[in-house]
């Protein structure tokens, strides 16, 4: 370990150390000591069209010879104004207000807020939050308290403000209770709503697919339901599309698989293309006229010293272009994904298979407890770099979620390794 840096996610007394990167061109990482390693991961979900691309280099370079950053207090650029204007046609219908930040926790924070603010500006306070069991939403203590307690927040337990869990109804391929799985839980929702439904500023939830918590899926029709019973008691809908945002699903929004569109949506990771943070929580008119107002103590008090970054808006305005270009690809992938686990799934170390668009994930079968803590997700990881793969594990949870660029043969070459590896664990 570096003497001078403290790594996310990581205990430096036991961990290994970590590989070091000397560069990254498309799908592929070169590492100091020249061995080749294909990103299956998107370095965290971020990369989308591919490291290193230049059309968003170029991009972010010509910005940087005319301005790099100004406050957006009072100030305003064409860039942030480009990219709002760029998105908003490709947002599910109605969401037309862009507040920026900078990462996917700072997005959710500000949907929380905004939620929460909304009906403190009716004069009808609302406090507690509706969320999902196994949800993951960020690291900031808002984004801790709606997500799942889990071993991320658990020493900050205390410090953590009440919510509302409800089911998640996972499900998979070939769960022949996934129906009733998701009425169950929609009833539970609408118990809780029918006789509290003053109580509840928002539900929260990740649509389509939990990240962190398993890459846990759900049927778009859950959604739909969901969407009815925020109309029918008044409960505002967020999305946390940090993940499932900008092609993830096969669409470019988790929404726009379901059909449907959510009061306020929180977007970052691919909206840049991997290349710089930046985030974006999005809003409909109604939410934003709840803070339209001659009173100051209506204004969202919120904001971030490098909100609407100017590299930021550019990259990101290139990634839109790139993601218009792209369409096919990341449309296409759920289909290659469906192939090659045809054989997949009859592994006998392979439970609980999933797919949703460029994302399959499944539960590799232990004899130790499930969890992010089982270790085969290390010896999994371990033999990954071997075979040249950057494969990371949620515990005993192993997915690909893949930069869009990858190509059929890649792809081949990825469940391979897989298999290879499903094969060989003792």
């Amino acid at each position: 370990m570096h003497p001078n840096i403290w790594h996310p996610f990581t205990q430096a007394k036991t961990a290994p150390e970590p590989l070091k990167v000397k560069s990254a061109q498309g799908i592929w990482l070169t590492l100091e000591d020249e061995r080749q390693v294909m990103d299956c991961i998107s370095s965290w979900w971020v990369n989308t069209h591919g490291h290193a691309h230049p059309q968003i280099a170029e991009a972010i370079y010509q910005q940087a010879l005319k301005m790099e950053h100004v406050i957006f207090g009072g100030f305003t650029h064409d860039p942030a104004e480009q990219f709002a204007e760029q998105l908003v046609p490709h947002l599910p219908p109605g969401l037309t207000r862009v507040f920026f930040s900078d990462n996917g926790s700072t997005s959710v924070e500000v949907a929380l807020k905004m939620a929460y603010q909304y009906w403190r500006n009716l004069h009808q306070p609302r406090s507690t939050f509706m969320a999902f069991d196994g949800g993951y939403h960020g690291d900031t203590f808002g984004t801790m308290a709606v997500g799942s307690r889990s071993i991320f927040s658990a020493v900050f337990r205390d410090m953590l403000f009440e919510i509302e869990y409800v089911d998640f109804p996972a499900t998979y391929i070939g769960d022949a209770a996934a129906a009733q799985t998701a009425a169950t839980a929609l009833e539970k929702i609408e118990s809780e709503l029918k006789t509290q439904r003053d109580r509840y500023a928002g539900i929260i939830i990740e649509p389509l697919v939990q990240g962190a918590g398993g890459m846990r899926m759900c049927r778009p029709d859950f959604l739909q339901g969901l969407r009815k019973l925020c109309d029918d008691y008044d409960v505002l809908l967020i999305f946390d599309e940090v993940m499932t945002g900008f092609g993830r699903t096969g669409h470019w929004f988790a929404s726009d698989r379901a059909a449907i569109a959510p009061d306020i949506m929180c977007l970052s990771k691919g909206i840049t293309g991997g290349f710089l943070p930046f985030a974006a929580t999005v809003c409909s008119e109604k939410i934003y006229a709840a803070f339209y107002s001659d009173d100051p103590l209506k204004t969202l008090y919120h904001g971030h010293s490098y909100t609407a970054n100017p590299l930021g808006c550019a990259a990101a305005i290139a990634s839109l272009k790139l993601m218009q270009e792209n369409q096919p690809k990341f449309a296409a992938m759920e289909a290659l994904h469906q192939q090659h686990c045809q054989q997949l799934i009859m592994h006998p170390r392979v439970e609980q298979l999933r797919i949703m668009g460029t994302i399959m994930a499944f539960d590799v079968v232990t004899p130790s407890k499930p969890g992010y803590l089982n270790t085969v997700g290390r010896q999994i990881r371990d033999q990954a770099i071997d075979r040249g793969l950057l494969l990371r594990p949620l515990g005993n949870v192993l997915y690909l979620l893949p930069p869009y660029c990858i190509t059929e043969e890649e792809l081949a070459m990825v469940y391979q390794a897989i298999t290879e590896i499903l094969d060989g664990l003792a």
